[in-house]
């Protein structure tokens, strides 16, 4: 077995476990929502956290730490494994990347359009558009984790591949859509700290520290800036050497990566979706969850999710622009496509970016949608893989016949 399938095969074990853990912080969170520990668990997460050096102060509440600070961490692991994945992995293979690449459009364009037409009408829901757009590659690979062994490399690769084209699309548009008045010197620091890493990036120095050390920098003053602080990580990301020009045997790239996955995703992914998925279903009644936010998510998860995937997957093998994966089915691509509805991490982010600064009381919870939208398409479709698993087992066992 290659080196690269090696590291591919650590990646799905390791998604998959994390992607139970979330599910696991997402119910204790919501427990606390709804019993008497519901004023311990805001209060918690209304903690006042403040850094101030001279004339520099940074005042949040917890939830705000974790979601642009510690969430920086993750968009930075993400950075990592994006230029990881173009430079030497799955992604780095143009005729393994059409199809999923393909897909992922379907799968984001589809869903938005959905939500789109139920929200038109409403200019503060529509700020919510991209939230269904999201895909959850850990949750989805945990799911997916269920079905054992069954589950052939191909299918495994198609999601992964899809999700991480999700990832960079989600990038792109927190970076366009949610950005809340500019602030040009800050901007002007962080631009400075992107031509320093770029200038030692070219230079060939690997050092760690020196480049974290920038990228707290560039943190604070894209914070300030009005852009998502969040993107930060990722920007950092893509000055980090892959290759080190001193040590052939040593990558500054994979090396961080290993260093942060184990963080983010057995403490800051479970810490943000415990601070996040809370929802109070007291008193929640129909008009609460069949509001157009809520609904529109569901339906875009639920039914956009699998129509842009497939469809447009179906579209492109038809029109010879890509191949099926081997060793799968269309009723597999199907399942597959359900699987990548469950959206619960980003869209989570996205929904705390569209709907949080509003100043707005909302008739309505975004997570709801999220929940309901990313539990349906997790049950419904581990049941159609569980089915086209077995469909594509007796059809190889029935080809494997003919062939003797």
């Amino acid at each position: 077995m290659s080196a690269r399938s090696i590291d591919l095969m650590k990646f799905l074990k390791h998604e998959s476990s994390v992607g139970i853990l979330l599910f696991i912080s997402a119910v204790v969170a919501i427990i606390f929502a709804n019993t008497p520990l519901n004023s311990y668990y805001n209060y918690f997460l209304d903690i006042p956290v403040s850094i101030q050096f001279g004339g520099l102060k940074i005042d949040k509440a917890l939830v705000l730490w974790v979601n642009d600070g510690l969430m920086a961490i993750f968009f930075f692991m993400v950075g990592l494994e994006l230029k990881r994945e173009f430079m030497e992995g799955e992604l780095s293979s143009m005729k393994k990347v059409i199809l999923p690449a393909i897909a992922a459009v379907g799968g984001m364009a589809v869903p938005a359009g959905i939500y789109y037409a139920l929200n038109m009408h409403d200019p503060i829901a529509l700020r919510g558009w991209a939230i269904p757009a999201a895909t959850d590659i850990a949750f989805a690979l945990g799911v997916l984790s269920l079905l054992g062994s069954r589950v052939p490399l191909s299918i495994k690769v198609f999601l992964t591949t899809i999700a991480i084209f999700d990832d960079v699309g989600a990038i792109a548009i927190i970076a366009v859509f949610y950005n809340h008045g500019l602030e040009f010197m800050p901007m002007g620091i962080a631009v400075a700290c992107m031509a320093a890493l770029f200038f030692i990036n070219r230079r060939g120095v690997d050092q760690q520290s020196i480049y974290i050390l920038i990228g707290i920098i560039m943190w604070v003053a894209v914070l300030k800036s009005g852009i998502h602080a969040t993107l930060a990580g990722v920007v950092l990301a893509m000055f980090i050497p892959m290759y080190s020009r001193k040590k052939s045997d040593y990558s500054p790239l994979k090396t961080m990566e290993h260093d942060v996955h184990f963080t983010v995703a057995f403490l800051i992914l479970p810490v943000f979706a415990f601070c996040n998925a809370g929802v109070n279903l007291t008193g929640m009644g129909p008009e609460q969850i069949f509001h157009s936010v809520p609904l529109g998510i569901i339906l875009g998860l639920f039914i956009g999710k699998p129509i842009g995937i497939f469809g447009f997957s179906y579209i492109a093998v038809k029109l010879k622009l890509a191949e099926l994966p081997e060793n799968t089915s269309w009723f597999c691509v199907y399942g597959v496509s359900m699987l990548c509805g469950i959206g619960f991490t980003m869209s989570l982010f996205i929904g705390a970016l569209a709907f949080k600064g509003t100043g707005v009381d909302l008739p309505f919870d975004e997570r709801i949608g999220i929940i309901l939208g990313s539990l349906l398409s997790g049950t419904i479709g581990y049941f159609v893989l569980n089915k086209s698993l077995k469909s594509l087992a007796a059809q190889n066992v029935a080809e494997d016949k003919v062939t003797i």
